[in-house]
């Protein structure tokens, strides 16, 4: 059986829908209620809280791979409860979701160091493991939506500095292959799209999808980190504000080819991701 995690997030999600196997499927979520399992699928959905080791310990029963996807680098907990009863329930593989810049000795932010500790602790629990390390999502750019349906304007900071975002879709298609496939066991794929492309140009991309006119607002680190501790609690904000500055210096530009060579296809293109979703930018 094989267990996903995070599937009310971007990435478990895509990988629910996405996975191909023949073995049973099971989607771990804290309200369960918001998760409908494809019928007929041999998907069954469980009740399960990171907090609360006790649903770990019953989600995890027969389990022999598991995709962990956490987001909450003020709760450390959660990592260490997953890995225990993963442990308990005698569970073979984890397919850890993690972030690109753990590899990267300048990247001191506390979401990096989260993660490093994250990593760290599977690879000290005996159990066999995956890291998938991406760049940022290229669905992050989901947030400008509202802004371009009704004022035709992105407020960025930093808008010039490239990033070789990365397509959620792949990086599910990747944590698919290794929760099915094997020789990923012990391995470290670093995932990026294909080239680096700044908020910038991936605005003038969008503007030619659209067929209208956008405008770039660059913000000061003021502003933008004002903007951040408005949806953020302040560590949080604080760590996203100092990885944004790193971007600033080209720290994020760096393309890997791991997708060609897992999947046999280039990555998506930032291009290819907004004509997919343009319908999110319009409006009606």
């Amino acid at each position: 059986m094989i267990l996903l995690t995070g599937v009310t997030g971007t990435v478990g999600g895509l990988v629910a829908e996405r996975l191909r196997t023949d073995e049973p499927v099971r989607l771990l979520a804290r309200d369960p209620g918001r998760i409908t399992a494809p019928a007929g699928s041999g998907t069954e959905v469980v009740s399960g809280d990171f907090a609360d080791p006790t649903t770990l310990a019953t989600a995890l029963t027969g389990v022999r791979a598991a995709l962990l996807v956490t987001c909450d680098p003020l709760a450390p907990a959660h990592d260490e409860h997953f890995v225990a009863a993963a442990r308990r329930a005698g569970v073979r593989h984890v397919v850890k979701l993690s972030a690109r810049a753990v590899a990267e000795p300048d990247a001191t932010d506390l979401i990096t160091r989260w993660q490093r500790d994250n990593e760290a602790l599977l690879r000290a629990s005996g159990l066999a493991w995956t890291f998938l390390r991406p760049r940022a999502f290229m669905s992050n750019t989901l947030g400008w939506a509202r802004s371009i349906r009704e004022e035709a304007v992105v407020r960025v900071f930093g808008g010039a500095s490239p990033h070789a975002v990365v397509d959620p879709r792949d990086i599910a298609d990747t944590a698919a292959l290794c929760l099915t496939g094997t020789g990923h066991e012990g391995r470290v794929h670093t995932l990026t799209g294909p080239v680096a492309i700044s908020a910038a140009d991936q605005l003038a991309v969008l503007s030619d999808v659209l067929q209208r006119p956008l405008r770039l607002m660059e913000l000061t680190r003021d502003q933008a980190l004002r903007g951040l501790l408005a949806r953020y609690p302040s560590p949080v904000a604080e760590a996203l504000m100092e990885s944004a500055v790193r971007r600033g210096s080209g720290a994020k530009a760096r393309v890997e080819p791991t997708m060609e060579r897992l999947l046999g296809r280039p990555a998506t293109p930032y291009r290819g991701w907004a004509a997919d979703h343009a319908r999110a930018f319009r409006h009606g």
